[in-house]
């Protein structure tokens, strides 16, 4: 059985990941109105694994006796100056989640729940891959840079990435 306070930050981080989803999804959509197909495809992968991470936060939830409570979901921006700056609010958004998590995590061992702690070891560890994987893609168009033929091989790559459900 979880705690009112930790109930209430697992149901805020639950509305987190599904903005984060929301939010991927329009940045999808602006890369596919700008013929970036790959980036596209890169954020509706991403889009997925939050809706995914929403799951799991709602099961846990659930399951560990609390009630999950819905928010409503802020618009996300749907207008960006540049590649960069897409995948630098990214990152932003994905720094942030990070400490959501670090926040519930320390309530979590500040009330011995090491059940909650357990859960959200899995998320510390993601977090680490994607604050990594988008913090790489900057590298590369920073150093891509105005080159339109580099911008199109970084666009090709990221769109070999497949959606993979997460144990």
């Amino acid at each position: 059985m979880i705690s009112k306070k930790i109930e209430k930050l697992l149901n805020e981080q639950y509305n987190m990941e599904l903005f984060a989803s929301n939010a991927y999804l329009s940045i999808a959509s602006y890369f596919t109105d700008e013929d970036l197909d790959g980036m596209a495809q890169f954020f509706m992968v991403q889009a997925k694994e939050e809706s995914a991470h929403a799951a799991k936060f709602f099961k846990y939830i659930h399951d560990a006796g609390g009630k999950v409570e819905m928010e409503a979901i802020a618009k996300p921006a749907t207008k960006f100056k540049s590649v960069k700056q897409v995948f630098e609010a990214a990152l932003a958004q994905e720094k942030g989640v990070t400490a959501s998590i670090n926040k519930i995590v320390k309530q979590a061992l500040a009330e011995s729940d090491y059940t909650t702690h357990a859960f959200l070891t899995w998320f510390l560890t993601e977090q680490v891959e994607e604050e990594a994987q988008i913090s790489n893609i900057i590298k590369k168009i920073e150093r891509v840079g105005d080159n339109k033929s580099a911008l199109f091989l970084v666009d090709n790559e990221l769109g070999k990435r497949t959606f993979v459900e997460e144990a």
